[in-house]
């Protein structure tokens, strides 16, 4: 017979007895081995391969150790296993609840830079309005020293038709090259108050922008962390995503993420409180530019007064010199027809006196003497025509008189003309004009 097979058992466990395995048995280890041992032909099918006693009790005794050993080592696994289910459990609630925390303190974070950037923006916003207004007064305001401008020129233009002496540099014409100075200085001022206005409200705006942008992440964070926040072992869409437990590469730190908040807010107010110093600047220009206006046209307007005073004044005295001369030349007219008539009325004593003398050139011989008579008669022609040549030379510087009386009379009239024409363009065209000069509101912008 060959061999016999080995009894098959677990592998030896590392409790309290050592497994020990049957040994073999080989044919000729059962020859003539022991007390019980037999020989001879007639056993020889009986005594092969045979196991002895105490190796069988050994083996019983090997399996129940190693039942016994197997059912400690279960029993230790399972209470290992549920400590560390319990364990695993407990942990897995306590991160849970932590994260769940963490959550509701990045809720507030949240909702407390949501609220400052909220209330950021409608600061941000109502100021940008409100300089939107000073916007639309500069604008108004710029728009008003058109008038003034047309006004200033005009009267300027209106003074150029001014005749012969009238047409001087007086004080009305300083005061109003003065406006038209002041006037485009006060338009360079409120256009470039403009431009820098304009500006300031696209920063604000861009400022803007970039709070609603920032205002809407976190509040889209917020929707997010707050249905994380919901979420628990009972909820219905919760699902796997093996790879969602890693870092994105374009993440920022909870510093980082405060900063941009706190920096975007900074800005803001920055541009804010530069838009409201720009307002306060605004009204401040808008004020003292109006005042200057106005107290430039009232200075126009006192020396155009004062000038048409003046005018006025002379336009009296010159009509009272008119009237002298008037009264003077008609005087003097008398007198040249006196001085005519009184020539000519020495005419028929020249005549009287020539005859006699004409006459008694004719005595005969010695008759013809130088008698008394005869000096007295050429005496007389001589006092006569002395007279006559008085008179003659009274009359030419009578005649000259007249004449210079009537240059003083045309004279006279053309200043009276041209102060008249003076008056009627600093009245009915400069002063009349400027009655349409803007007031204080509508050149401050409020109309």
């Amino acid at each position: 017979m060959s061999a016999p097979q080995l009894l098959v058992s677990r592998p030896p466990a590392p409790q309290t007895v050592p497994a020990q395995s049957l040994p073999v048995r080989t044919a000729e280890a059962a020859y003539n081995s022991g007390e019980h041992s037999s020989s001879g032909l007639a056993t020889a099918g009986f005594r092969t391969a045979k196991y002895l006693l105490e190796e069988w009790r050994q083996s019983g005794l090997t399996s129940c150790y190693q039942a016994h050993s197997d059912r400690h080592t279960a029993q230790q696994l399972r209470h290992q296993a549920r400590e560390s289910a319990a364990e695993t459990q407990a942990r897995a609630q306590r991160s849970q609840e932590d994260s769940t925390r963490k959550l509701g303190e990045r809720l507030l974070d949240l909702h407390y830079w949501r609220a400052e950037l909220e209330r950021e923006v409608r600061e941000l916003s109502a100021e940008t309005r409100t300089l939107l207004q000073e916007k639309d007064r500069l604008e108004r305001a710029l728009h008003a020293t058109e008038l003034p401008y047309s006004i200033a020129t005009d009267n300027l233009q209106c003074r150029e038709r001014r005749i012969g002496g009238e047409l001087v540099r007086d004080g009305a014409e300083i005061e109003l090259l003065r406006e038209v100075e002041l006037i485009r200085n006060v338009q360079e001022l409120l256009k470039r108050t403009l431009e820098q206005t304009i500006e300031q409200i696209r920063l604000n705006r861009d400022a803007k922008g970039k709070l609603e942008m920032d205002w809407s992440d976190k509040v889209e964070a917020y929707d997010i962390d707050t249905q994380c926040g919901r979420y628990n072992n009972q909820s219905t869409d919760i699902q796997f995503h093996p790879n969602s437990a890693k870092f994105e590469d374009n993440t920022s730190t909870p510093e980082s993420w405060a900063q941009h908040s706190h920096e975007n807010i900074y800005k803001a107010e920055r541009e804010r409180m530069a838009s409201i110093n720009l307002r306060s600047l605004i009204d401040s220009i808008l004020q003292d530019t109006a005042e200057d206006l106005r107290s430039q046209c009232d200075a126009v307007n006192s020396a155009l007064a004062q000038r048409c005073e003046e005018v006025e004044d002379v336009k009296r005295k010159l009509e009272d010199h008119l009237s002298k001369t008037l009264k003077e030349i008609g005087d003097q007219e008398n007198n040249i027809a006196a001085l005519k008539q009184a020539i000519k009325d020495k005419e028929a004593p020249m005549k009287v006196a020539q005859t006699r003398l004409y006459q008694r050139s004719y005595r005969p011989n010695v008759e013809l003497c130088r008698d008394p008579v005869q000096f007295r008669l050429i005496s007389e022609v001589g006092e006569l025509s002395e007279s006559v040549e008085i008179l003659k030379q009274k009359l030419e510087e009578a005649e000259q008189s007249l004449r210079n009386l009537e240059d003083t009379r045309m004279s006279l009239e053309k200043d009276i003309a041209n102060k008249a024409n003076t008056l009627f363009i600093e009245r009915e065209k400069c002063m009349s004009h400027r009655t349409r000069y803007p007031v204080v509101m509508k050149l401050t912008g409020y109309q």
